[in-house]
């Protein structure tokens, strides 16, 4: 089994190197282009890069809050370190996988498993995974009242169909709210291998793995129904954590709106609407990407993402500048690309630090 999951570890490294290379070799815009883009950025790189660190060290405060409450006594304590790590290359391995979670999530499974039962390490790494994306969701819903508050104050725009979209978000985020505290109260483990049996070509399949594993499979989801029902606190804490996140990441939107020249007129107010609106735009952009998650690096869709935010943030006349907002979108999403390959890059090397 130690060499299984030796060589499994060797595999996924192999593919995160060569997806690394690919995409380096597939950039989307010439290297004289993207010169001229980093050298824009010039020493604003430094925080954009180092604001990841923080942002890695909440999610894997949230990830430890659920390790901590998903043991027993014949699991051996991981350190905070080790999560720190595995957190960087979960999600190195995601960016630069397609669809997201076919790579980071097996691989937490991977390696928290040397330290817990598989069980227990499977249940851990799904209730992270449904933490991180239930974040991401009031992440929307908060922002939709974000954005009707600016446009109480003319910060924003309204029309007929802004205000159509921010009421289907609202309905669609109660909606997954719903779906997720089912999920919670009582798994969600069985009821997805069963709706996977409904695809054509998959019910077999489906039935096969439901008669060999029922009871691993029923023990998974006692173990995420347990969470919610027996310490509360480390699951709204773990909520907190990831929610706090997303707004940390907000800061480098806003570091690279300030380097535009975007700043809502300076001085304490125009920090902290430019701050406002970098909200928007990441809540608005992880929306495009998360609907297309089949895509490395969400290719074209963070792009369109940022194009579209800024282009709507661009019509409010309270910015105060006269901004391209195609070369913009354009330039955040850019360096935001380049970020995103030097962490996936390190995130990958981290795998072979790992003793």
């Amino acid at each position: 089994m130690k060499w299984t999951k030796q060589r499994l570890n060797n595999l996924f490294f192999i593919l995160g190197i060569a997806t690394v290379v690919v995409m380096i070799l597939t950039f989307d815009v010439s290297f004289a282009e993207l010169w001229t883009h980093l050298t824009k950025a010039g020493y604003w790189l430094i925080p954009i890069l180092g604001i990841w660190i923080v942002v890695y060290w909440l999610n894997a405060l949230a990830w430890q809050s659920i390790i901590r409450c998903n043991t027993d006594e014949n699991d051996r304590h991981v350190g905070f370190g080790r999560i720190y790590r595995l957190t960087i290359t979960g999600y190195a391995l995601n960016y630069a996988t397609p669809v997201g979670g076919l790579g980071g999530e097996p691989y937490r499974i991977l390696e928290l498993s040397k330290d817990m039962s598989n069980q227990h390490a499977t249940s851990s790494v799904i209730l992270y995974a449904m933490m991180h994306f239930f974040a991401h969701f009031w992440l929307w819903f908060t922002s939709i009242f974000l954005y009707l508050a600016l446009a109480a104050i003319d910060y924003a725009p309204m029309t007929p169909l802004i205000g159509s979209l921010l009421g289907a978000g609202i309905t669609f985020c109660l909606l997954a709210f719903y779906v997720f505290s089912k999920g919670y109260r009582n798994g969600l483990v069985v009821k997805a291998i069963r709706w996977i049996g409904k695809i054509p070509g998959l019910k077999g399949w489906s039935s096969r793995f439901l008669e060999r594993h029922a009871e691993a499979l029923h023990n998974i989801d006692s173990q995420i129904a347990s969470l919610h029902k027996q310490d509360k606190k480390a699951f709204y804490s773990s909520l907190l954590l990831e929610y706090g996140s997303r707004i940390v990441q907000s800061l480098e939107i806003m570091f690279m709106l300030l380097l535009f020249g975007i700043d809502c007129g300076g001085g304490l107010q125009g920090l902290f609407f430019t701050f406002l609106y970098s909200v928007l735009i990441l809540s608005f952009t992880s929306l495009f990407a998360n609907l297309i998650g089949f895509l490395p690096m969400q290719l074209g869709v963070q792009e369109g993402g940022f194009m579209l935010s800024i282009a709507l943030i661009g019509m409010s006349t309270k910015l105060g500048s006269h901004v391209d907002s195609a070369a913009l979108g354009i330039f955040v999403s850019i360096i935001c690309r380049v970020r995103e390959i030097i962490w996936i890059l390190f995130g990958i090397l981290l795998m072979k630090t790992d003793k």
